[in-house]
């Protein structure tokens, strides 16, 4: 057979798989779009349920849930996987106020970080040291700390189009930061909430006190925006003024919880092990619908939508349900500590963790040759506005899987008003767009369709190091 067959042959061949794969990518958008199931799932899970704080009732209500959800798809295998996680409680509202003098005071929207400890009994007032961030901080004299609540003050920025490197800019504040005002002798923090617009809403996060003894420990809070924008405008007034915060929290001992995982066997390799999903838990102050039951449901809809659509897997394809992402990572640990233990081999890891909203495309990070034959993909995207394929990162729970050979993947939506819910009062089901969610669903079943069926050209790369 000459050179110009061979070419003529090689090109029919791809223009046949091309339109096998993009009538089999319509079919799953339209399947979604019509009769998709992801919406009512996160429906329940978030009104009949609500937030799932990891130790929480709402947590195992969700592990159940869901767990019956994945049966009723006539899966191959559906099980819970043990994993021990923190009991952090909130206790009483919280209480705050600024004190510009006896008598008169402003009061202020305010929540405990996650992991905090209470304040005395009584609440803690004390007069304020505004930074703009731990290294800011890090400038100041013991004398200038000692006594005070250390007010961080760093805002997202905003000029930044990546709203999530935005975060990644200023959350060190909100998790290290009580740590680090301690060792200079401070009695409190309050954080700026992590959100780009102004509002009332105070967003809550994980902290961490490190290695800090516990008596050394101090209470740690985030504010609205608003009441951060009004405390720095009056301490440039009156930089004497107090404030009082009270707050119940309490750290209790671990508990056991459980990861949800469900599969369809691979029909030619089932050893080759595909895996998407999001994490279960979220924070309590509203119903974790955009972080992260979003990511939940559309993980659990590419196992029903793969079935749906009539594709048969060749490879393993398991969807994961996360605990404890927020306040932890125990459960992405324990898959990758269970997964290595029993020699499994994962060849994709794709996870939704950046809410229901319009979706633009993924992230991808992994060997360059493996990448780049999934941007050979892109053209089957672009019809539905799928244009963002780029080398990044992935998702906290699929994490400690990374291995030199896993490819890791994130779906990444429109990211604007992703920071106005985060970890807030506001993360409800009625700010979830049900064509948005869908349309995710879709997106990461139809990645999810190419690797299976085509897995990635590892002989070949091979073949090409040894010439």
């Amino acid at each position: 057979m000459n050179s110009k067959i061979v070419i003529i042959f090689l090109s029919l061949t791809f223009f046949v798989h091309a339109q096998d794969d993009t009538a089999q990518i319509k079919n799953i958008y339209s399947t979604s779009l019509t009769n998709g199931k992801s919406y009512e799932w996160l429906r329940y899970l978030s009104n009949e349920i609500g937030g799932r704080l990891s130790g929480s009732l709402n947590a195992e209500l969700a592990v159940e849930y869901t767990k019956n959800e994945l049966e009723q798809l006539g899966l191959d295998k559906v099980w819970l996987q043990l994993v021990m996680v923190p009991k952090w409680v909130r206790g009483n509202p919280e209480f705050a106020y600024i004190e510009t003098e006896p008598g008169k005071t402003i009061p202020v929207n305010l929540c405990a970080l996650g992991g905090s400890v209470s304040t005395p009994l009584q609440g803690l007032k004390a007069e304020l040291i505004e930074v703009q961030g731990i290294e800011d901080l890090n400038t100041k004299n013991r004398a200038d700390v000692e006594g005070k609540i250390v007010f961080f003050n760093r805002p997202m920025q905003a000029d930044l189009i990546s709203t999530f490197e935005a975060y990644g800019g200023c959350v060190d504040q909100r998790y290290d930061g009580a740590k680090e005002a301690a060792k200079l002798g401070a009695v409190g923090t309050i954080v700026r909430s992590m959100n780009l617009r102004l509002d009332d809403l105070p967003h809550t996060g994980a902290m961490s006190y490190g290695n800090t003894p516990v008596h050394e420990r101090i209470p740690s809070a985030a504010i609205s925006t608003n009441d951060a924008e009004r405390l720095s405008g009056i301490l440039k007034i009156e930089p004497k003024i107090k404030f009082y915060f009270k707050q119940n929290c309490k750290q209790l001992k671990d508990v056991q919880s459980y990861n949800v995982i469900g599969e369809i066997t691979g029909s030619q390799y089932p050893n080759e092990i595909i895996i998407v999903g999001g994490h279960l838990d979220s924070w309590d102050l509203g119903d974790g619908s955009h972080d992260d039951g979003a990511g939940c449901v559309q993980s659990m809809d590419v196992l029903r939508l793969l079935k749906e659509t009539g594709v048969r897997p060749k490879r393993t394809i398991r969807v994961v349900l996360f605990m404890n992402e927020e306040n932890g990572l125990r459960g992405g640990r324990k898959y990758a500590e269970v997964a290595k233990k029993k020699g499994e081999k994962h060849i994709f890891a794709l996870e939704s963790d950046s809410g229901g909203f319009t979706p633009r495309g993924f992230s991808f990070d992994g060997p360059d040759y493996k990448i780049n034959q999934i941007l050979n993909w892109k053209p089957l995207f672009e019809p539905y506005l799928i244009h963002y394929f780029k080398k990044g990162g992935s998702g906290a729970d699929i994490g400690p899987l990374k291995n030199d050979n896993l490819v890791l993947a994130g779906l990444r939506p429109d990211s604007q008003r992703y920071f106005d819910h985060h970890h807030a009062a506001n993360d409800t089901f009625d700010a979830v767009n049900k064509r948005e969610l869908e349309l995710g669903a879709a997106t990461m079943t139809s990645l999810i369709y190419l690797i299976d069926k085509y897995g990635f050209n590892d002989i070949q790369h091979q073949s090409k190091i040894k010439d």
